[in-house]
Parts: structure tokens; sequence; C-alpha cells
């Protein structure tokens, strides 16, 4: 008989502190003009271009974001420095995203009545690690006294769901009963909080779910997870450069030149409407239609993306809670952004309904499942 996978379990992690788009533009602005006055006469001799002014009703029609958590304010609205100012620690001590996402795989498991010593996979799935080795999930491993296997991937904001598929196909195949996806998206860092068209984007968070065989499974709310889809397609539109590839190009490593950049409008024009046919044909194999799903959780990256990909499906606005946004108070938290939408908005579900967990971005990447409530 084939296992019929679950999700049992999902938490998320929401930092203390938080930004505002008035606060942030603020700093912006002074930044902006601070440089414009230092290179006057070069903006003068149209050596250089002037720094824009930015403003929160701009940041709002342009994404739907009003505020977003952050590991730490500290740093980042200081004109000076315009990025968090996080302390290092000994390697013997918690990383700072290890920590967080243990924060999120403890009430992951809580939420799945289990204890750490039922898990015996531990995938980190997000858009950045904090090094390349040991593994943040093997950090984790240790940090719950899990025994078994963990590795770290990086799939930018679609990791959250490439790795539940990756959870998925391990516990349909037998190689682990219960696997925990944790998504410690620890991104500020990378901003670029000197560009007008980027400081506002991401904020911080972690979120984790517990995949298991529904055979085990001793949840109240169980996600029965009927198909899985992922697929990729290279672009340059998004990128993030930071590389250990800078000594050996004597490039600076913390320059803008490394940091979080989009081409926002090509985005928007070229992955909303691949995101909408991989959607389809998804729902497709499983002869649904979209009339059929009760939720969808969307990645949470724009609001006007979000409403374009559920307008193309449903021929129509999403209603209530239909395709709930977050991202007006979490901002784009790259992989954890759908992951977020579902652990806010599933448990009302009832026995039956479907939903859909979908994301998508930089690669170009795209990672849906199909849900059902049991």
């Amino acid at each position: 008989m084939m296992t019929r996978v679950v999700i049992s379990g999902s938490g998320l992690w929401t930092p203390e502190q938080s930004i505002s788009n008035e606060e942030l533009v603020a700093c912006y602005n002074a930044y902006a003009d601070k440089f414009n006055e230092e290179n006057a006469a070069a903006i003068e001799a149209g050596e250089l271009e002037a720094k824009p002014h930015s403003s929160a009703e701009f940041i709002e029609k342009a994404s739907g974001i009003r505020s977003r958590y952050v590991y730490t304010r500290e740093g980042i609205l200081d004109v000076n420095r315009m990025c968090p100012i996080i302390e290092p620690r000994d390697p013997g001590a918690l990383s700072h995203q290890a920590e967080i996402g243990v924060y999120a795989a403890k009430k992951a498991l809580q939420d799945a009545n289990l204890q750490a010593s039922d898990i015996e996979a531990v995938i980190v799935a997000c858009a950045y690690t904090q090094r390349a080795y040991p593994a943040i999930a093997i950090e984790i491993q240790r940090e719950l006294g899990i025994v078994g296997v963990a590795y770290d991937m990086l799939a930018a904001c679609s990791a959250g769901t490439f790795g539940l598929r990756n959870a998925h196909d391990m516990v349909k195949c037998g190689t682990a009963k219960r696997v925990l996806v944790i998504n410690p998206e620890l991104v500020t860092p990378q901003v670029n909080y000197r560009s007008r068209d980027s400081h506002f984007i991401f904020g911080d968070v972690a979120t984790a779910t517990v995949v298991e065989s529904v055979d085990s499974a001793q949840s109240d709310a169980l996600f029965e997870v009927l198909s899985t889809s992922s697929e990729t397609l290279f672009s340059n539109n998004i990128r993030s450069d930071f590389s250990y590839m800078s000594r050996a190009t004597d490039e600076d490593p913390f320059g803008e030149s490394k940091l979080f950049s989009q081409e926002g409008r090509r985005v928007f024009k070229e992955l909303c409407p691949t995101v909408v046919e991989h959607i389809g044909k998804h729902m497709g194999k499983l002869a649904l239609t979209p009339a059929d799903m009760t939720r969808w959780w969307f990645h949470q990256a724009n609001i006007n993306m979000n409403i374009f990909v559920a307008k193309k499906l449903l021929g129509r606005d999403p209603v209530g809670n239909e395709a709930p946004i977050v991202l007006d108070t979490y901002a784009n938290t790259a992989s954890a952004g759908s992951l977020i939408a579902f652990n806010l908005y599933h448990k009302d579900l009832t026995t039956g309904d479907y939903g859909l967990l979908c994301s998508f971005g930089a690669g170009y990447s795209i990672g849906s499942l199909i849900l059902k409530r049991l």
C-alpha cells in the first residue's frame, strides 16, 4: 500500500521588533539627501545620478508592504550604517539562524503533538544560510536532540515548497517516517537599505513544518499532500551575489553589487504568467479546477503579483481569506512567506477542503503542493 503523506504540524516564530515604512523612509531619505549633498558637483556634471526620495505611500502602492519584522532594529535606521548590527557568536554557541529555527521547530512539534525524538530528518530550506558549513540543519538537529539526517538546501524564495517536496518524497519512499522542514529566514543582512527600489522589501522570520505518514500522525489538523510539483527557469532578474569568490576576484564582498537586487517589472511580466500556467497544469494532473480550491497560500513577495495570479486563476478578485495576504506586516520573507500564510490560515478549513501552497521567485523557481484537509 502506498504511504499517504500529511502535514501534521506548523510553527511560526515572529521577531519581537519591527520597522514601519515611515521609519525606513525617514532613514533612506536622510541618506539620499546626504549623498546628493556630498556628490553635488558630480551630479551636476552628469557623472552620478541623484538619489531619489522614497515615501511610505510609494512602498505600499508598489508592494502592499506596510511594515516588516526584523531580527534587530539596531543599525538599520542609522544613516551612517544602514545595516543591522548582529554580534558574532562563539563557534560553540548556537548560531543566530539556528536559534530562530529552533523556536519555529518547537512550535511545529507541539502543533503535531510530537517530541523531537520522533523526527528522523531535518531539512533547513531557505534563501540564505549564515555560513557554508557545518549545516544549520545539523546544528538544529543537535540542539533538539534528533537522531537521523539533516541538511541545508538553498532555492531562494521557493526553498519552502522545494523542501516540503523533498520531505514528502522521503516519507513516501520510506527513508524517513517524519521530517521537519525549517525555514529560518534571516534576510535583513542582505538588504540594500541604500536602494530606493529594494530597501523596503524584506523582513525576518522563521517557519517550520512537520511532514509524516498519515498512519503515525497524532495532530488534530491533518493536511494530506495529494501532489507536489516544481520547476525552474534561469533568469538574472533576481540576484544576490555575495560570495566567497569575492576574495579571489578582488571585489568588495560587502559592496552594494553583492546585495539583493532585482528588475521588478521584468520579474512581474515574466514570472507571474508562468506561475499561473504552472498551477493550472498542476491542478489538471488531479482533475481539479480553481473552483475546487478553498484556500490559496501564495508566496508573499508583492501584493500585485498575488492579485494577478489569483485573478487569472479565479477570473475574479479573491474574497475574504481565500488567498490570505500577510506581507503587509511581515513583508517579503523569502521562502517562509507562503508558510506564514498557511500557519495563520489553515485550521478553519473543514474535512474535504482543498488548498494549494505555492512559492515562486529567483531562479526563476516555482514550487507547489496540493493539500486536502482530512
